[in-house]
């Protein structure tokens, strides 16, 4: 961002509550970059996990859970539902959030609910090459070290051993 939204005047960096942001000396505008959230579904059908191959960067060629961002005015939930129909062509229900993921300097913001499938047939669709469902006990390379953190919240949720051969 070069120009204030409210006046067109020039920014520059200012360091405003412990970070240098861009700010307009003619108005007092000041631009705060907030996290992208974005939505994840673990869905379970038969005891295995559903998971799509990512045909997009970041991860790209490796597994993961589905997701995506969650659009302006967009309930975390809807958009949950939203990506999974995206991504595998299923429809699902979210049951409940399992939790809320980030790190330090990413500023991405991970809303990760467990879903259930009520219809749809499972294929790849947007932002995958491939869908699969997959035991616990035996994960394709997964893309995201958050993925791992995911997979332990969600066998405390259901009650299963976390696999050894998981690491993370």
């Amino acid at each position: 961002m070069k120009f204030c939204p409210h006046c067109a005047a020039p920014l520059d960096l200012q360091f405003i509550a412990g970070l240098d942001r861009p700010h307009c000396a003619s108005c007092g505008f000041i631009h705060y970059e907030d996290p992208k959230l974005v939505a994840v579904s673990v869905i379970a059908i038969d005891q295995k996990l559903v998971l799509g191959r990512r045909a997009i960067n970041p991860g790209r060629g490796f597994w993961s859970f589905p997701s995506g961002y969650v659009n302006r005015g967009e309930s975390v939930e809807a958009a949950a539902v939203r990506e999974v129909r995206e991504e595998t062509q299923l429809i699902v229900e979210v049951d409940r959030l399992l939790g809320l993921y980030s790190e330090t300097s990413n500023p991405v913001v991970l809303a990760v609910y467990v879903a259930h499938a009520v219809g749809g047939c499972l294929a790849a669709g947007d932002e995958v090459t491939e869908v699969g469902l997959f035991r616990p006990s035996a994960l394709p390379d997964l893309a995201f070290p958050s993925d791992r953190r995911i997979l332990r919240d969600w066998h405390e949720f259901v009650g299963m051993p976390f696999p050894a051969s998981i690491s993370g």
